[in-house]
């Protein structure tokens, strides 16, 4: 037993590994250090950044380092080569014209091979405005969409799963009816020990084709309920493998299917089954159906808006790096949010598939948000840039806080977890 335990902690602390890139220190590595510590300038404002290669945590000198510097995502507007003599140098660089972000991307040769890191910095970023326009018959639309989806049976099944269970919560692999008979969604729900009625979080998937456990780790032990789907209609409790061949073969394109057709598009689905979650959490006894969130990262962190926007009983959301942000910003010019379509303008269909987008871009469902958020994200994200998320964050008119890790890439650190766990908790318990 006890080789096991060590065994499943050591998978664990790979896994760890895997997923933050901070973890995993490179041979090499180039540093660069902004003049301003917030990494943000005014419009026009050169940039100085103090450069240095370290090997050993000790600075190289007499190396040659080349770099870029352009909009994020874009183009590069220079490119240079400097030679550092000493331990360091300084770069200037023009500033930007218009809010947003550019990118410094630096590489270097050592001993053969080649490193390179980069970094994002902003331009009055609170100014950013998206180029997404909502169209006339949006509210309409999902009103419709979700009355059509409301008056099916849910058809539940729950099965306990003991090995999941703590001594916090009971776990149950769960499954309820979606938009159409037999299309389903499952998911793992959470429900603490003792007496309710409890508040509860809906846990909404990144992007991709993966089993889940439930989140068990601080809301069961606050007393609140969680429910994590998954969002293609296929059990989340199944072996690794399944998921590997769905995720490379049949659901591989998922995020872009049908993306011609606005009742075809494949989020359609997906955004009323998160609608479904809502009122399927609403019909169980153990809820308190006057608290209730949504949280999730990327894919989660659009999903989360998108749920708090179209759900009436949502009462505070969270949202990490979200995606599908100005969905169509490659097409007008500008960096654009996951899944970063549009960027051939020879694409067939490309006009509709722009204006299909627009029904479904979280910019949109953004500023229809009326509840209390709490949203984080990093400057050097770049899958979801944070040029699209600023689009996104800068229409929400609601109750709105935000925490900026600027060095944070597409992760979290485990902090951020726990600081987005307590607001949730907090909100949710609150007065009660």
């Amino acid at each position: 037993m006890k080789r096991l335990t060590w065994i499943v902690l050591l998978i664990g602390c790979l896994i760890n590994i895997q997923a933050q890139r901070t973890d995993k220190k490179d041979y090499v590595t180039i540093v660069m250090q902004p003049k301003h510590d917030d990494w943000t300038y005014k419009l026009n404002e050169k940039v100085e950044l103090k450069v240095e290669v370290v090997k050993h945590y000790c600075p190289i000198k007499d190396v040659e380092v080349s770099y870029e510097w352009g909009p994020e995502l874009g183009k590069a507007l220079l490119k240079q080569t400097i030679h550092l003599k000493k331990e360091s140098a300084i770069v200037t660089l023009p500033g930007a014209k218009e809010p947003g972000f550019h990118t410094f991307t630096a590489s270097v040769n050592i001993d053969g091979k080649e490193y390179t890191n980069y970094i994002n910095l902003a331009f009055e970023p609170d100014r950013i405005e998206p180029t997404t326009q909502m169209p006339k018959d949006f509210h309409s639309f999902w009103k419709d969409a979700i009355e059509g989806v409301r008056n099916l049976p849910f058809e539940t099944l729950m099965t306990l799963q003991p090995q999941l269970c703590t001594p916090h919560a009971d776990v149950y692999h769960v499954r309820f009816q979606n938009t159409r008979k037999g299309q389903y969604i499952y998911g793992m729900l959470a429900i603490p020990k003792g007496e309710g009625p409890f508040p509860a979080v809906l846990k909404v998937p990144g992007a991709g084709v993966r089993p889940y456990a439930g989140e068990t780790k601080f809301f069961p032990q606050a007393g609140v309920i969680t429910l994590e789907i998954g969002i293609h209609g296929i059990p989340v409790n199944m072996e690794q493998p399944l998921y590997d061949n769905l995720r490379y073969n049949a659901l591989a394109d998922y995020n872009t299917s049908h993306n011609d057709d606005r009742d075809r598009y494949y989020y359609k689905r997906v955004y009323l089954g998160c609608v479904r979650a809502v009122d399927w959490l609403c019909t169980l006894p153990q809820v308190d159906t006057t608290r209730l969130a949504v949280y999730g990262g990327s894919q989660g962190g659009a999903l989360s808006i998108v749920t708090a926007a179209l759900h009436e009983k949502i009462t505070c959301l969270s949202a990490n790096y979200p995606a599908l942000c100005e969905i169509a910003g490659f097409y007008h010019g500008r960096a654009g949010g996951w899944p970063k379509i549009f960027k051939d303008k020879e694409e067939v269909a490309l006009a509709e598939k722009v204006r299909v987008s627009e029904y479904y871009d979280v910019v949109n469902f953004a500023r229809c948000v009326r509840v209390p958020g709490f949203y984080l994200w990093g400057y050097n994200d770049q899958v979801c840039c944070p040029t699209s998320v600023y689009s996104a964050y800068n229409v929400i008119t609601a109750p709105k806080e935000r925490y900026l890790f600027l060095d944070g890439a597409h992760w979290m650190h485990s902090q951020h977890r726990e600081q987005q766990a307590m607001w949730l908790i907090d909100h949710l318990t609150k007065g009660k």
